[in-house]
């Protein structure tokens, strides 16, 4: 079995999570945001029929789903809230692994003419294959955060800046309806070849899109998609009680010891090579040599999360280029003219 070690997110927001609870569970069935069953799971492949599905719904006539299940997956100590919500989709809204849904808030809002319009559209990507956390293609999955402000100088949350739509979300209960648009987005997708490693680095909710991916890869019973590649996720948190869906993938860590690697940067918790805090540009740069020998010999990298995670990333990178004699410029550039440079950060 791999070491399973730990990564971290890169920079300082300026929206911190409160104390607030999300709602218990409430749903129907029994939780499933960890799935630690690995065995293969029969799905419906007419799903993996016909072209990518592309803003079906939108902000004029979004789709209305309703909401089956809110649940709190971060722990006391974190250092945010966050939730796994499980939507119920009736397959009408169908998407691929890497998409976006749109959500739009109920309510309206005054715009800069003093018109009272609608609230504009969120994106969140989407935390569960296309086959849903049942394997059914009846629901989709999301992985939010709760965004409030808390006032620097008096240390106390302010309301009135609070995120609109992730508090929405994270307050639904079941039957709670949504108004959702998309799917969007064609940059994090899956590559056509199975065998190509998968470098997946997330920071936060960042990981949503990639528990789409390991899903697809270990969990599901694809028989027109065997995938024989390398999965290594880096995932960025500040404690352990900010990991996400860890249970799930320590299961697959155990079940696929070959093919899967996982490393957490924890910056409240582990130090870096220079003894300051882990973050995840670090813990990436730990492997830098092995990384670098896979994109040259075919892997996707994937990136996912706040911007703030970026900047140290790219410094990382160039830096290690430079080590190396390459160009860092000609060097990325040429990752995405083979498309196997992958980057959504919000």
């Amino acid at each position: 079995m791999q070491t399973v070690r730990a990564p971290a997110a890169s920079g300082v927001a300026t929206r911190v999570a409160g104390r607030r609870m999300c709602r218990p569970v409430a749903a129907t069935k029994a939780s499933t945001a960890v799935t630690t069953d690995m065995s293969k799971r029969t799905v419906p492949t007419k799903l993996e029929e016909g072209e990518m599905p592309l803003n079906t719904y939108s902000n004029k006539a979004p789709f209305k789903a309703k909401v089956r299940s809110v649940e709190k997956i971060t722990g006391p100590k974190a250092t945010g809230e966050t939730c796994h919500i499980i939507i119920e989709t009736e397959g009408k809204i169908p998407f691929w692994e890497g998409q976006s849904y749109g959500v739009i808030p109920p309510g309206t809002k005054i715009n800069s003419k003093g018109k009272e319009v609608p609230h504009g559209t969120r994106l969140y990507s989407i935390a569960s294959s296309r086959y849903g956390d049942d394997f059914d293609g009846q629901t989709a999955s999301l992985c939010v955060r709760r965004a409030v402000y808390v006032d620097p100088e008096t240390g106390k949350e302010d309301p009135a800046k609070k995120g609109l739509c992730s508090n929405f979300l994270c307050d639904a209960t079941p039957g709670t309806e949504i108004s959702m648009t998309g799917p969007t987005g064609k940059v994090l997708l899956l590559p056509a070849d199975a065998n190509a490693p998968l470098i997946c680095v997330a920071t936060g909710t960042g990981i949503a899109p990639f528990r789409s991916f390991w899903r697809r890869c270990f969990i599901e019973n694809v028989p027109s998609y065997k995938f024989t590649g390398l999965f290594w996720l880096f995932m960025g948190v500040a404690n352990s009680d900010a990991k996400l869906y860890d249970e799930e993938l320590q299961a697959i860590a155990k079940a696929y010891p070959g093919q899967f690697r996982l490393d957490y940067a924890l910056s409240r918790e582990q130090n870096n090579r220079k003894g300051g805090k882990m973050y995840i540009q670090d813990k990436v740069e730990e492997y830098a040599d092995e990384i670098f020998d896979l994109l040259d010999n075919g892997a996707h990298m994937y990136f996912c999360g706040l911007k703030g995670m970026m900047p140290g990333i790219q410094d990382m990178l160039e830096r290690v280029a430079k080590e190396k004699g390459l160009n860092y410029e000609e060097w990325v550039e040429g990752l995405k003219h083979k498309n196997q440079w992958h980057v959504e950060v919000y």
